[in-house]
């Protein structure tokens, strides 16, 4: 009823806008889908004025590479190089991470580990094969592990003797209610 009666005043607004002036026909049309113009404009605005905040994320993640987050909802873009890469903290100490679904546990370079207070307490010295090849690992659990704001207490992980070797693995994703690859988006969902 109200949006009746906005419609029927904007169009009274600009029909006595029109008829006051002393124009051609053409010039008057071209006066009236203007201002059909501005008011289809502005109801748009108003209507999606919510939606705005998100789609300012969404610009910033796509020229920043920084995930979107949205209570426990992690949208991360992909990079240039076609992976999905993300900030995420061991215990509290930042570092990327590479997100790789064919990897089995999430797995931190020493370097990481050790900025992070992270032992190693199971097994020591297992060998593991990457698609760069094998890899030297212990087993350890971190105290904390976030990716955005989903978090992960007693989080298994392996410490790797390579420092540049940071995957988050199907340990950590399994533990997610919902994990998915829409476009050029992997979507995390706590």
């Amino acid at each position: 009823m109200l949006g009746g009666l906005y419609l029927l005043m904007a169009m009274m607004l600009v029909l006595g806008a029109l008829m006051s002036r002393r124009e051609r026909f053409s010039k008057l049309v071209q006066l009236a889908l203007m201002w059909v113009l501005i008011f289809g404009a502005g109801f748009i605005l108003f209507t999606f004025r919510d939606n705005f905040g998100y789609v300012a994320q969404r610009l910033k993640s796509e020229a920043l590479g920084t995930p979107v987050v949205q209570g426990q909802i992690v949208r991360i873009p992909m990079a240039i190089d076609g992976h999905f890469w993300v900030d995420a903290t061991l215990n509290g100490v930042p570092a990327k991470f590479l997100v790789d679904s064919g990897a089995t546990v999430t797995t931190v370079g020493s370097k990481l580990a050790a900025q992070a207070g992270l032992e190693a307490t199971g097994l020591h010295d297992q060998l593991v094969r990457t698609g760069n090849g094998v890899v030297k690992v212990s087993s350890g659990r971190a105290d904390l592990f976030e990716v955005g704001s989903i978090e992960r207490r007693d989080q298994r992980v392996y410490v790797a003797d390579d420092d540049d070797l940071n995957v988050v693995g199907m340990s950590f994703l399994s533990s997610l209610s919902r994990w998915s690859v829409e476009g050029r988006w992997l979507i995390l969902e706590s």
